[in-house]
Formats: structure tokens, sequence, C-alpha cells
């Protein structure tokens, strides 16, 4: 049967129904999205999916709400909300209709549902407060996507289903882009291993390009590792391994005398001709040439011994 409405309710919305929304619009792209109470809408049929309304979860008539009681647990008993649901039941089809290979699906579906999925899931059912931010409790995106909603004196017939509307393209940048970097760094760690078992014993790994690197790294037990060179744009990069991704802690720090220093000062301090540039955090520095960059990092691996 094919999908021809994808129904949620109506008024105003919450980060769960517009990500839901995210994934089914991607699944179903000439469904029409319905925001509707409308009984005749939220009644179950096989041409519609219907979430975050109707009071109850069936996988099999596909609705997947999560405001009746009890509410829908993970096996760790965390609580679903819609978003969780649909991605649960329909999220390893969108990671495959965003072209993710089928080798990375599973661990992509697990890994996003862990860091974006079970936050916004908390949010939406007071398990979890933006408060707990700090600061920081504003700019999380269950609170940024809930600011695209009218405003209380601006609110006309149909003013919640243009902002919702008007919000749906967001919300889809932030999951796409969350999903595109999971699987570019699938790509990354597949790239730094064999750059890796190509290395040897060098404590110096060059890369073809930019890319993540230090999970790879962690991954491979290469702790002989003490810095990274590839190339970016028109110039090279040396970069330090830091200890921890929350850290800026690194395995060995850059010479001292190049902290700060550009080209002819640098060069004078390293002895390297295209020596460019050195951060006074000693964490980069950053050469004209390949040749540069490889003589750079080696000095640094002499004195870091």
């Amino acid at each position: 049967m094919t999908i021809t409405h994808l129904v949620t309710h109506s008024g105003g919305f919450h980060a769960d129904e517009l990500l839901s929304s995210v994934i089914l619009t991607r699944l179903f792209p000439k469904a029409e999205l319905v925001r509707s109470r409308d009984a005749a809408w939220i009644t179950p049929s096989p041409e519609k999916i219907i979430y975050d309304v109707g009071r109850e979860f069936d996988a099999d008539a596909q609705i997947f709400d999560h405001h009746q009681r009890p509410t829908p647990l993970r096996e760790d008993d965390q609580p679903y909300s819609s978003f969780g649901l649909i991605w649960t039941f329909y999220g390893r089809e969108y990671l495959r209709a965003l072209d993710v290979p089928d080798a990375d699906v599973d661990d992509i579906h697990h890994s996003f549902d862990k860091s974006f999925v079970v936050p916004i899931d908390l949010v939406d059912n007071g398990a979890l407060a933006p408060a707990t931010a700090g600061q920081l409790a504003g700019m999380t995106l269950p609170v940024l996507l809930e600011t695209l909603k009218p405003v209380f004196d601006s609110r006309g017939a149909d003013a919640d289903d243009k902002a919702f509307a008007a919000a749906l393209p967001i919300a889809r940048a932030f999951v796409e882009a969350s999903i595109a970097g999971k699987s570019a760094k699938r790509r990354a760690e597949a790239a730094v291993l064999a750059s890796i078992a190509n290395a040897g014993s060098a404590q110096v790994l060059e890369l073809p390009m930019g890319m993540p690197f230090r999970s790879a790294i962690e991954k491979a037990g290469a702790d002989h590792l003490l810095f990274v060179v590839h190339p970016r744009d028109d110039d090279w990069a040396i970069i330090g391994i830091r200890l921890s991704g929350d850290s800026f802690e690194q395995r060995a720090d850059l010479p001292a005398a190049w902290a700060g220093l550009t080209d002819a000062e640098l060069e004078q301090a390293s002895g390297v001709q295209g020596a460019k540039f050195c951060h006074n955090g000693r964490f980069i520095a950053v050469a004209s040439t390949r040749e540069a960059a490889l003589q750079m990092a080696e000095l640094a691996v002499k004195e870091a011994a």
C-alpha cells in the first residue's frame, strides 16, 4: 500500500514531531503532510502514518504516539517520544535513502539514536531539562526549534502550519548534517587505519587530506604516533594528537621556540625553509610544502623525545 498521508497534530509544534517529519518526508516525498486533530485523520489506515497524536502506539497500524499511558519505553526504561519511535522503525530505511553504505547503517543508526534522538525524547517527555546545559540551555536544539513557532500575537488561522513548514528544512539541515558527519567519520576511520598500516613504526602519520583521525589512531592502538601531517588547500599542516576528545592536552607539543612565529621568524627558529606558522598553543603548525611539513614534524618528534 502506498503511503499517501503523513499525519501529526495541529497547533504549536515541538522538536519531536518536527524531526519525525524530517525522516518521513524524505522516505515518502509524495505523501501529503497533514497537521490535524480531527478523528477522521488520526484514525489508522494502511495509507497513513500517524505520529505524535492519537494516543496509541502500534507499529503494524502505523501509529506512533507516546502521550498515552503507559508511555512507550526503551529497553533501558527511558521514554520514547514520537521521534524515537519513528527513528526505531524508519531510521535504517532513512539512512539508506541518504546513501549510507549498508555496512555502516546499523552502527550509524545506533550512534545517531544515542547522541541525537534520545536527548530529544527525554526533553519532550520532561525527563531531561534543557536547563541542565547551564548557560547554553537556550542554545539546545529542542529550544531553538521551538523558537521558530509564531509568537503569541502573530497567530493567524494558519500561522502554526506556515511556521512548521518553514521550520522543517531547518530541522532537516541539522539531522542530515549529523548523519553526514557520522558517515564521513566512518570513511575517515578506514582511510586513517590504512595510513597507519602503511606508516609502520614512524611517529609521524601522513594522511592524504584533512580528516578526523584521533579515534582511528586509538582504535589501532597506535600509541607511538605523535603528530599528523596532511595537505590543506595550498599548504600543509602539522597537527598534534589530543589525549582525549574533551581535552586540549596532547601526546606531544610542537617546540616551544616556534610558538606564535610566522614566515621568516619561524624559518629561522626551526631551520626549515617553507615554515609558515605555528600556533601559540603549539598544537598546529603550517608549512608551504610537504617536505617542509615532514621536516618540521620530525624536528618536533626529536624535541619531544
